[in-house]
């Protein structure tokens, strides 16, 4: 997928979990550019698909790849300065796995990457805190800044996809709240 913001656009991007099942492999590549007025907010959970043995970790690989650039207010989107790489791969080994070592044990990832202007440590220490008070394990981190625009990523682990959407749910609520005055979404579909 390739995304160009305008200036002054804001995307946000929440699709369905990602469900990887048996013996799938899958690859994503998500291109965006965003100008220094932009705003983008995109969320992703993944989950390992029903096995019909029950066991978890069935699917062979998951690559997302994320690059984000940064193009200047009067620049060409093809002049764009590189703000993140964010490549992940999940490559689950042979049989089950718990504890250490391939994703501490947890079955399910979720993560929340976030560019805009306002992106800020103290941003990313609030979001961090109410994350505590979810069932999961989270990290964020503070991409470099260009043009004035800076990111963040967040990533949770966690053993259900309620547990991260919550989780994703609320720090987008904060977003959205503070930035456009806008209730949390609802994307409940039944």
């Amino acid at each position: 997928m390739t995304v160009r913001l305008g200036e002054g656009a804001r995307l946000e991007l929440v699709p369905d979990q990602l469900i990887a099942y048996r013996e799938a492999s899958y690859r994503q590549n998500t291109q965006i550019t965003v100008r220094p007025s932009s705003s983008l907010v995109m969320a992703e959970v993944v989950t390992p698909g029903w096995s019909p043995d029950g066991a978890s970790f069935k699917y062979e690989e998951l690559r997302l790849r994320n690059e984000i650039r940064v193009a200047a207010p009067e620049g060409s989107p093809d002049n764009a300065e590189l703000l993140a790489l964010d490549n992940l791969l999940i490559r689950p080994p042979a049989g089950d796995v718990s504890g250490m070592g391939f994703m501490e044990g947890f079955s399910h990832l979720g993560s929340l990457v976030v560019v805009d202007a306002r992106v800020d440590q103290p941003l990313a220490d609030e979001l961090h805190g109410l994350t505590a008070g979810h069932d999961a394990y989270t990290g964020i981190s503070l991409t470099r800044t260009v043009a004035g625009t800076t990111g963040l990523v967040l990533r949770s682990l966690s053993d259900g996809t309620a547990k991260l959407n919550s989780l994703l749910g609320a720090c987008t609520a904060l977003l959205r709240e503070r930035w456009h005055g806008q209730a949390p979404l609802n994307l409940r579909k039944y």
